[in-house]
């Protein structure tokens, strides 16, 4: 059975008094967005446990828009007082000596949460640290050069309630965990860092998902085969991109620059681009919050939009970009459901949430075959883009060459380097298998859950770092 959450964040406070004195002084809209996030983090290291935190903080923020900008004024407390503050403050920065736009009164609040099956706040710290010195133990114990391990725990209650002056009023509850095991190789020939994780917007479930101690087997596994591989070729090859690799390429070469912000502000290679193939005919990509258990899910975002699948580029033609509530009012579209926040403190911005290229119609062991010599990626590290021209750098964390269409030998020190609209032009096979990666996504000084995938996809020419042979 899911557990129901019932958030009651502004449930004293009288929102359409807040939100009148928010457009007191003029502005085209305002709301309100308040915020409780409860929960534990733990992390073992070197064998004892270095970090137990547990706690909760709550606040709520006043947001108006004058003119498609924003200004935005926040509290750590969640009175009717502090709120008028807030929207005095924010109200200010409007100032041109008349009333914004009516206030529309909504119904009353309506409740929305992700699903949950078993609370992490139900299961004991004890618990928790037993599952983790199980994953720390069997990464240990796999190889005697494994030399560190690192398990770390979190779990988070988010809980948030939205009022505006279009009348909504609805509030939310969505919990995140998320489990994370580093493991550090180590020899005469030097040393390795592996990394296996796991999360979503799931309870204690997860863990019979996936059993932490096959991660960490997985974790161990990969820093001892980075220390036996051979250094990577360099050169430019074909290069297929494993599902299991997550889709970190996708999230970077082309997610960003499809955020509306980022497009009006024409840092983005994908600006005024719509109706263009941007992309291979075998490529659909979209941003989906509405997925089960992913990272990104949510039923409603910061704005109190409803979470929705926003097909952004659709067999390589780019149809549309993803949107809050401000730009969608710029440019007369409803908003996509991207508005989201860091937390009550900071203005929401337009963000992904769970971005993914949708599955095709080869095989992975189709597309391997296809290869007689290049590289297999398996497993991402971490990468810079430039989104104004779309040129991209990335780390490959596990890495195998290719030889006659099979995976022969583990090779490390691999990078990927070159521009992600020609990248996704030029793929030519797409795999009907689907990979997640779990992430935190930076932007503009604020960082949100989210999750990108993508299937495997054969590159048929990048240049790959590494060593001239």
């Amino acid at each position: 059975m899911n557990e129901v959450y019932e958030v009651t964040l502004l449930n004293e406070v009288n929102t359409a008094k807040v939100l009148k004195e928010a457009l007191s002084k003029g502005g085209q809209f305002a709301d309100i967005f308040a915020e409780e996030k409860a929960g534990t983090t733990i992390e073992i290291e070197a064998q004892r446990v270095e970090r137990l935190v547990r706690g909760s903080r709550s606040g709520a923020g006043v947001r108006v828009v004058h003119n498609h900008r924003t200004s935005y004024s926040y509290a750590d407390l969640l009175e009717e007082s502090a709120l008028a503050d807030c929207a005095r403050a924010s109200a200010s920065a409007v100032n041109n000596g008349e009333n914004g736009s009516p206030i529309k009164t909504g119904p009353g609040w309506s409740s929305h949460h992700v699903p949950l099956k078993e609370p992490p706040q139900k299961c004991g710290v004890q618990d928790k640290l037993e599952i983790m010195w199980k994953a720390e133990k069997t990464a240990r114990a796999f190889d005697k050069r494994i030399r560190q391990v690192k398990v770390i725990y979190s779990d988070q209650l988010r809980s948030i309630a939205v009022a505006n002056t279009n009348g909504d009023m609805k509030t939310d509850a969505v919990n995140y965990v998320i489990f994370y095991v580093v493991a550090i190789a180590g020899d005469e020939t030097g040393m390795q860092v592996a990394h296996e994780s796991l999360g979503g917007t799931m309870g204690m479930e997860m863990f019979r998902e996936r059993d932490p101690e096959e991660m960490a087997i997985t974790a161990a596994r990969r820093a001892i085969a980075n220390l036996e591989a051979r250094p990577a070729p360099g050169g430019t090859m074909p290069v297929v991109l494993a599902s299991e690799a997550g889709g970190t390429m996708i999230h970077e070469a082309i997610g960003h620059g499809l955020e509306a912000d980022l497009a009006e502000q024409e840092l983005s290679v994908y600006s005024g681009r719509v109706g263009e193939q941007v992309a291979s005919p075998l490529i659909t990509v979209a941003d989906d919050a509405t997925l089960s258990g992913k990272r990104g899910t949510f039923s409603i975002d910061d704005e109190g939009s409803p979470a929705q699948r926003t097909v952004l580029v659709e067999k390589g033609v780019l149809k549309g970009y993803m949107y809050d509530r401000r730009m969608a009012m710029k440019y007369g579209l409803e908003s996509t459901g991207n508005g989201r926040k860091e937390s009550y403190s900071h203005p929401p911005i337009v963000r992904m949430s769970n971005t993914l290229i949708e599955t095709g119609e080869s095989s992975p062991e189709e597309i391997l075959a296809s290869v007689e010599k290049g590289l297999l990626v398996r497993r991402m590290g971490g990468g810079q883009v430039n989104t104004v021209n779309g040129d991209f750098v990335f780390e490959v964390e596990e890495g195998w060459l290719i030889e006659n269409g099979k995976a022969s030998v583990p090779v490390r020190g691999a990078t990927l380097t070159g521009n992600g609209p020609r990248l996704l032009k030029d793929i030519d096979m797409v795999g009907n298998d689907l990979g997640f990666g779990i992430g935190t996504c930076g932007k503009d000084g604020q960082g949100v859950p989210v999750a990108d995938a993508q299937p495997t996809l054969r590159i048929p020419q990048i240049v790959v770092g590494g060593r001239i042979e």
